[in-house]
């Protein structure tokens, strides 16, 4: 209970600090419509005189992307390695080196307070053009995918949110880790099915992407959401999506305790 209560104090500080910034958050959110109106003038173009691409008609394609846009807000890592980097370079790691506070847990809270500010006032804009986007949207009525979808979340964020970790713990070693943020943002974008549904690659190809943590990060929730994939596909994703948790946290404990090692407490 202790715990619970120390990490609940954390959530709070992270969501009141958060809030600050919502109008940030809401103006995101309203940019992120114009790369909605994008990837709407550029699939209706390619579904020009056609009724399918890939399996899919023009509704599952705007469904799946317009889902995207608000798992990005309610999932993704936007600038978690930065500031784990920044806490580094700067010494103010230091001071939860001398606390019972894991570092892990303390900066995934701040994580999900983060989420749950940018995760509401995300539909605000999508809520404002809904009566616009209605008649292009298909949901898929299975009621077993909204069960799903939970778990299927959960997973994802601390997939994005470790893999954003370990970037950031990269500053034990380097002084500046620009790049290794800018490389991850690329595949993450292209692999995790943010540019085109994952399920139009070569067969070869997307069987191969499913061993990978990025296709678990979007387009697996997404997919479930709104009917990419199938309950068999999703039973069998979940294992994947637990291991990958799993790898990746060990990847971020031992990257932990390597950078401790070289840390040298100045400043802070």
């Amino acid at each position: 209970m202790n715990v619970l209560t120390k990490y609940r104090h954390v959530f709070l500080v992270g969501l009141q600090s958060n809030l600050v910034y919502r109008w940030n958050f809401l103006i995101r959110g309203f940019f992120s419509l114009a790369r909605l109106a994008v990837v709407f003038i550029l699939w209706g173009a390619a579904y020009a005189g056609l009724t399918q691409i890939g399996g899919y008609s023009i509704g599952q394609t705007f469904t799946y992307f317009t889902a995207l846009i608000a798992l990005q807000f309610i999932i993704g890592a936007f600038n978690e390695d930065y500031q784990i980097g920044e806490e580094i370079r700067n010494g103010l790691i230091n001071q939860f080196l001398l606390k019972p506070i894991n570092y892990y847990v303390y900066r995934f809270t701040v994580f999900l307070a983060a989420r749950a500010v940018s995760g509401v006032l995300v539909f605000v804009p999508l809520l404002a053009i809904y009566p616009l986007l209605r008649s292009h949207l298909t949901f898929p009525g299975e009621p077993w995918r909204l069960l799903l979808l939970g778990p299927a979340l959960v997973f994802a964020a601390l997939i994005q949110f470790t893999i954003a970790y370990c970037f950031g713990l990269l500053a034990f070693w380097f002084l500046e880790i620009q790049g290794f943020v800018i490389l991850s943002f690329a595949a993450e974008t292209l692999l995790s099915g943010q540019i085109f549904p994952l399920d139009l690659l070569p067969p070869a190809l997307f069987h191969a992407a499913q061993f990978l943590p990025f296709y678990y990060m979007m387009y697996f929730p997404a997919g479930i959401l709104t009917g990419r994939i199938d309950f068999s596909t999703a039973a069998h994703g979940f294992i994947f999506q637990a291991a990958w948790v799993v790898v990746l946290a060990v990847l971020a404990q031992f990257l932990w305790r390597s950078g401790l090692r070289k840390h040298t407490a100045v400043g802070g």
